[in-house]
């Protein structure tokens, strides 16, 4: 590429961060408020799921994407390389800060503590934890407010203990980060390295055992089973990867009255229960494992004890692999699930499901979906990113990747593009109809074929 090329590219990047910027800028205004500031404490109008906003969504994806590749463009390479490279000590900065609470002990002190006095409450010698927040605080997550005084900012609010999204990634950089740390053994391992047995995965080559049998086996560093952890980390993930987004792409308002959605392996039914807030002529079923759904019937006495009374919600135990859900019902929601299992346990799964549609019903498939990788090929109906960016976004789709690697990492899973996902369904009897694009995730429409 000549000089002119390149120089060419830098401005079309700066172009897009601005048209992406300003399209944030009118969102935040459509509802009278500006861009929530780095150093606010307060929700803003689009944090919650039942308020995200898809166009913000796709405008952050160009926004990152763009300030990457420039960013890549413009520095030595050796200067990007060695960024790239000490990555790895912000994740292990996060669960210091997580699991010290020093977000908690900063809640209502918009003037900070002295990392003196957070060393007392936490344990951590006040020099080390100085440094450890000083590089949070350099990417803005907590505020230095003057030297070695720290307040807690729009970021660190995430690491508060009652947030889920703190409970995610207290396992990401606890425990996915011991098992990352011997990913490159793990591919060479003569036994590990050509497995994609779940008992092989990388986790269990560090654990000594597959991830879901770790769950149920161990407790975490307060003595709490890791099963309740661990369904916690997934409301925290629901966040993350917004979740409340499919209220927003599905036209679920012009579905007929008392249309009935199966939530299929659906956990406490979060997506369920925003859907039936928002449409109250939605009904649901949630389909999981006799003790998840012990536990999403009492979730649904304390969060929304209408649905039950009205007769919105029901509470069906279900074992995918050797039952098939509800007969008959309009639609079936399967919510990142998929991703943890192999094509041929996804196909068993799809094939229960299909058995009992009719030929009106319709499933959704929502997961991370992973963007196309060039300009002509995959499935024609699934947004390329604006030139000069990476037909993928690049960095804007870097979650999508980081999770596909988490799901080799744990189980020998992967996630999946539009194009697997309607070549799966091929082979379950069903077509696709439409690919939703909801940001990292995406929402898949299948029907019999």
């Amino acid at each position: 590429m000549t000089d002119y090329d390149t120089n060419h590219d830098l401005l079309a990047l700066v172009d897009l961060i601005s048209c992406a910027v300003k399209d944030v800028i009118k969102e935040y205004g459509s509802v009278g408020q500006s861009v929530p500031a780095l150093d606010s404490v307060v929700t803003g109008p689009f944090d919650s799921q039942e308020t995200t906003n898809l166009a913000i969504t796709k405008a952050v994806r160009v926004i990152e994407g763009a300030c990457a590749q420039l960013c890549a463009t413009v520095a030595w390479p050796a200067h990007a390389m060695e960024n790239k490279a000490e990555a790895g000590f912000t994740g292990a900065c996060l669960r210091i800060a997580a699991d010290a609470k020093i977000s908690d002990y900063l809640l209502d002190k918009p003037a900070g503590l002295h990392v003196s006095e957070l060393s007392q409450k936490c344990g951590i010698e006040s020099g080390r934890l100085a440094r450890t927040l000083r590089l949070l605080a350099s990417q803005h997550c907590y505020r230095e407010v003057t030297p070695d005084v720290f307040a807690n900012n729009r970021l660190s609010m995430k690491l508060v203990t009652k947030d889920p999204v703190s409970a995610y990634l207290q396992l990401t950089t606890n425990e996915g980060l011991k098992s990352v740390a011997y990913l490159y053994e793990a591919f060479k391992d003569p036994v590990y390295g050509g497995s994609y047995d779940i008992d092989k995965a990388p986790f269990s080559r560090v654990f000594g055992m597959p991830l879901f049998t770790w769950i149920e086996n161990t407790k975490n560093e307060h003595g709490e089973p890791m099963t309740e952890t661990f369904a916690k980390c997934m409301e925290g993930l629901g966040d993350i990867n917004n979740r409340g987004i499919v209220a927003k792409v599905f036209p679920w308002s012009t579905l007929p009255v008392d249309t009935v959605i199966c939530d299929v392996a659906g956990g406490s039914g979060h997506v369920s229960m925003l859907l039936l807030r928002q449409f109250p002529q939605i009904k649901a079923i949630i389909q999981d494992q006799p003790s998840v759904v012990k536990v999403a019937r009492e979730y649904w006495k304390a969060k929304f004890p209408k649905a039950i009374e009205e007769d919105r919600i029901s509470f069906e135990p279900i074992n995918f692999f050797t039952e098939s859900p509800v007969p008959g019902c309009d639609y079936y929601y399967v919510r990142q699930i998929l991703h943890d299992w192999p094509d041929a346990e996804c196909l068993n799964i799809l094939g229960n499901i299909r058995r009992v549609m009719k030929p009106s019903s319709r499933l959704l498939i929502h997961e991370y979906i992973c963007p196309p990788q060039d300009w002509t090929t995959e499935h024609t109906t699934v947004e390329r990113a604006p030139k000069p960016l990476l037909p993928n976004y690049g960095f804007g789709s870097s979650m999508v990747y980081g999770q596909d690697l988490r799901m080799l990492l744990t189980l020998n899973a992967k996630e999946r593009s539009v194009q697997d996902f309607a070549d799966l369904g091929k082979q379950a009897g069903l077509k696709l109809i439409k690919a939703y694009d909801t940001g990292s995730t995406g929402l898949v429409e299948l029907a019999l074929a």
